[in-house]
Parts: C-alpha cells; structure tokens; sequence
C-alpha cells in the first residue's frame, strides 16, 4: 500500500465509526471511484486502541469483499461488536486510535509435529491460523510483541482457539500470513 492508499482505508476506517455512532451501521463505500487494491478483495482487520490500551480487534481472515469495504466492516464491528468490550461511545472518541493491518494471502504449513511448526516460524513476521474441527484462532504478526516465543506464541494461540495449550494432532490445520500494518 502506498501512502495515498494507507491514508484512504484509514479516512473510511474512521467514517465508518462515526457513521455507526450515529446510524447503528457500517459506512457503505462506493467502490466504483476506487482502484486496485482497493477496490479488488482482500482481508484486514482494524485495531482500536484508546490511551494505548486495546479497544476493538476484528477483521476477516478469507478476501470476500473488495478491500476497502472489509475496513469498513471490520472498523464497524471493531467499536461496536467485538464481544470483549461494550459498543463505543462518542465520549470514547477523543483519544482513540486506529491501525489497520491488510492480510497477505495465506500460506499453510505442513508440519509433522509441535516441533515442526516451531521451527517453522519467523517471529515477527508470520500471522498464524490453526483450526481443528471448529475451532479456530488467529493471531496477528503484531501479537509477537507480546508472546515473544514461538512456543509461547502457539500455546496462547491454541488456548484462544479453544484447544488446550498441549494439544497436537495429525488433523490439524495450520496456515501462516504476512500483514502489511499501519
């Protein structure tokens, strides 16, 4: 993403909160007058921090939606329907910031055991899905600052997909991402 099209997602990001704070509902984009890649499919999610504390973290992992209106979307459901937090208020919007994160195509990992994936890793830079049966998580590459080791990284990532942190099995799917973050 250029510059331009950074500061593009991050107006829509925006007026998409504002227009839930006072519609109930994400911003419509009007994808004719944008070009690629903001008008082809691509996944993001959008981060909502407020005095450097986490707000709202949503986004979509496949690319449905032509890009901009998925950080519509996300923006949206970020302040107002993630489950961890109640629905933003206007108060709440003096001292808010936003990130936006655009997801890389990802890429699965074929790996024999824990230990494989372990090794696979590069901290820092791979977003990691697992999903077994129905459940499913995702972390974000941003999340390495926070769980600096790989196996730390995969055990808090199994917990949050509803697995226990020392669970392995041959069914497990794993697949890595990049982000582009800003």
């Amino acid at each position: 993403m250029n510059a331009e099209q950074q500061t593009v997602l991050r107006s829509i990001a925006i007026e998409s909160i504002h227009h839930g704070l006072r519609h109930g509902c994400a911003l419509a984009v009007d994808t004719a007058a944008l070009k690629p890649p903001l008008s082809v499919p691509g996944a993001s999610f959008v981060t909502l921090r407020r005095g450097g504390q986490l707000r709202g973290c949503v986004g979509t992992l496949a690319a449905d939606h032509p890009l901009a209106v998925d950080v519509s979307i996300n923006a949206y459901n970020a302040a107002f329907r993630d489950p961890r937090f109640s629905p933003l208020t206007t108060p709440e919007l003096s001292g808010f910031s936003v990130s936006i994160s655009v997801l890389g195509t990802p890429q699965p990992l074929r790996c024999r055991d824990e230990g494989d994936l372990l090794r696979q890793l590069r901290p820092g830079i791979d977003g990691l899905t697992i999903t077994e049966g129905p459940h499913r998580g995702t972390f974000l590459p941003s999340v390495w600052s926070n769980l600096v080791t790989p196996h730390e990284f995969v055990r808090e990532l199994k917990h949050k997909a509803g697995l226990a942190r020392d669970y392995w099995s041959e069914s497990i799917v794993v697949e890595r991402y990049t982000t582009e973050t800003w």
